[in-house]
């Protein structure tokens, strides 16, 4: 198949450092080229791909220090998808909802992935507005904030098997890995870690946005903290260290987490997660098995104290058998292939002058 991957601009493919949803499109995208298709992934000009590359601006848009609103490039990029649409079988978007409108007529040729949280108040009237469009969710969870849309499928994320090694004798720290941020609780993985008597290292970014909450609340708990070690935003060499050498990933969330790509990171080194249970959490999680699910900071600690309950190589076998990047293309391929018949049915059918109604599929 022809298959069109339009990124989001704000970080390359794959990111440099932090970045989720460019990291899963980086890994889809050369995954799909591998198995053979003819894949274009419109993305930053920084990107580095096995596909055909469309430059959609120099670099990666938050490194870019002259960049102050990333709406235009993105609107720029999506005038060259549309230009250059009918040279497609799928055009696969990830970029939340800019495009709705530009591709109204065609959106039996599209297929959108939400990455984000569906919750806020304001998505509601729009996703109602463009109900025809065919969308995956990234976890069960994600949807139910949504009105009546057409899902075709609820796809998890994969990663590379080789990409992060297993590593079978941790160092006895416990890990926190993301952003700065009070739906991330890094607060209360300082809090758990205290209360083990355990060593906790931090490596997350801290987004202008969450420089206030930095400053005045996990700032000065990192210094109240002998124990706490703050690192700082990590590339993808050192994630391999850090998450691999973890006795345990901390994921003490309090918010809807559409899926948690840390999660199934920590997972593929072996490392298993203690996590509060919320969002997607209890879909990727195995109880008992690759991690533990909490509800209570006192549930918390002592999931942390007996962590050693799980074996390592248990944890890398749920990575292997759930979250690989051939099992998500797979399925996306499966999808796209059930999109491309629907249509060539719907085009049959019109020929004859019969009208079976809106599509929908489900996976």
């Amino acid at each position: 198949m022809k298959i069109a991957q339009i990124a989001p601009l704000m970080e390359r493919c794959p990111p440099r450092l932090y970045g989720g949803t460019e990291r899963v499109v980086a890994y889809l995208t050369d995954e799909l080229v591998r198995r053979g298709h003819q894949v274009t992934l419109f993305a930053s000009g920084d990107s580095v791909t096995s596909a055909s590359l469309v430059p959609c601006c120099d670099q990666a848009l938050r490194l870019n220090p002259d960049v102050r609103d990333p709406v235009p490039y993105h609107v720029m990029m999506l005038d060259q998808v549309r230009r250059l649409a009918n040279e497609f079988d799928i055009l696969h978007f990830h970029i939340d909802i800019l495009h709705f409108p530009l591709i109204r007529d065609i959106a039996d040729r599209t297929l959108t992935t939400l990455h984000g949280r569906l919750d806020l108040p304001d998505l509601k009237p729009f996703y109602t507005a463009f109900a025809q469009f065919p969308l995956v969710s990234i976890s069960d969870h994600q949807r139910k904030p949504m009105p009546p849309v057409n899902w075709v499928g609820t796809v998890y994320h994969g990663l590379p098997s080789d990409l992060l090694p297993f590593r079978p004798n941790p160092e006895g720290y416990l890990a926190f890995l993301g952003r700065i941020s009070p739906e991330k609780r890094p607060d209360r993985a300082i809090q758990i870690a205290a209360a083990a008597g355990l060593p906790l290292k931090i490596a997350a970014k801290v987004d202008k946005a969450d420089q206030a909450y930095w400053e005045q609340v996990i700032g000065p708990m990192v210094a109240e903290h002998p124990n706490v070690e703050f690192i700082g935003e990590i590339n993808e060499h050192e994630k391999a260290e850090f998450l691999g050498n973890a006795s345990a990933l901390l994921f003490p969330i309090d918010w809807p987490e559409p899926f948690g790509l840390v999660m199934i990171e920590a997972m593929a080194c072996g490392t298993p997660v203690v996590a509060f249970r919320s969002g997607s959490v209890p879909e990727i999680i195995e109880d008992g098995v690759s991690g533990f699910i909490v509800e209570s900071m006192e549930e918390a600690v002592a999931a942390v104290a007996r962590i050693d309950q799980l074996p390592r190589a248990q944890v890398r076998e749920c990575f292997e058998r759930r979250f690989t990047v051939e099992r998500m293309a797979e399925n996306y391929v499966s999808i796209y292939r059930r999109l491309v018949e629907s249509r060539r049915e719907s085009r049959t059918l019109s020929r004859v002058g019969v009208n079976d109604g809106e599509f929908r599929v489900m996976a």
